[in-house]
């Protein structure tokens, strides 16, 4: 990491074996697909992933890019169109090979590997690699952590990135317009895990997803180590525990936030204006 921005560019030379091997082939494989497909092809659906939900082309062409590149480290593997592949380790990588898969299909340059390495089911490492220009973000254990949050402690006045409000579901879009409402300014990126790097890294105060339940355990777990490890915190709105859970049909509506008190915030807000419109 690059001293005093808290990120760098690049596969870190500390990380895990494994989480270097799966970045280094996510770079490779997303601009190869990107420069060999066009817009179409990439957002074609192909499958259905391991989460029910659609999966696109350049999902596919990345993943099995990276699970190429774990055949050399017998980690077990939960990523998001595969899911849950057991190796038997103590390891286990945490990862979403493509955040963003819309943005990148369609040529907007907001999309990024992340992953999570977690031993005995405790989050140690992580690695976010903004996949368009190579800037990533990095912690492990053992390693002082140059990545600091902007440490605001109240909503009121935050910068704050938010999934898209859901019309929908009005008591989602309530939560969402509370939060909008009360804040400085409001971003939507469409990237849940670089939006989470960035509220690490100090580059915005706070990210969340409105009480839609959209978050899966790949779109969260690699912010439970950057940001906690810049002094912020992660939470869930309906305060449920963000944890090694192999099952990707499991929702959270995460927060990833400057500070613990921050994020404590937006969880009341957003609850307490989702059930007063429930």
């Amino acid at each position: 990491m690059s001293g005093g921005r808290g990120w760098g560019v690049g596969v870190p030379v500390q990380a895990h074996p494994a989480l270097a091997a799966a970045a280094s082939a996510a770079l490779d494989a997303y601009t190869v697909a990107t420069t060999e497909h066009d817009r179409a092809a990439l957002a074609a659906i192909v499958a259905d992933g391991a989460d029910g939900t659609p999966t696109m082309r350049i999902d596919v062409l990345v993943e099995d890019a990276i699970l190429g590149a774990l055949a050399r480290h017998p980690v077990n593997v939960l990523t998001e169109e595969t899911g849950w592949v057991d190796h038997g380790s103590a390891v286990t990588l945490v990862m979403d090979p493509v955040d963003g898969s819309a943005n990148a299909a369609a040529g907007v340059p907001l999309s990024a590997f992340s992953a999570a390495v977690a031993v005995d089911g405790v989050f140690t490492e992580a690695l976010t690699v903004w996949l368009d220009t190579g800037r990533s973000w990095w912690a492990g254990p053992g390693v002082p952590s140059s990545l600091r949050t902007s440490g605001r402690r109240d909503l009121a006045g935050a910068a704050v990135s938010l999934l898209r409000p859901h019309p929908a579901n009005p008591p989602a879009a309530a939560a969402w317009w509370e939060v909008a409402r009360r804040a400085a300014r409001v971003r939507i990126l469409s990237t849940s895990c670089l939006e989470g790097a960035l509220v690490a890294q100090g580059a915005t105060d706070a990210f969340a997803d409105a009480a839609t339940d959209t978050h899966r355990l790949v779109d969260l777990a690699a912010s439970v180590v950057l940001a906690e490890s810049a002094g912020g915190a992660v939470r869930d709105v309906f305060g449920r525990a963000v944890e090694l859970d192999t099952d990707l049909t499991k929702r959270w509506s995460g927060i990833v936030a400057a500070t613990p008190d921050l994020a404590d915030e937006l969880a009341e807000v957003l609850s307490t204006a989702y059930r007063a419109a429930s």
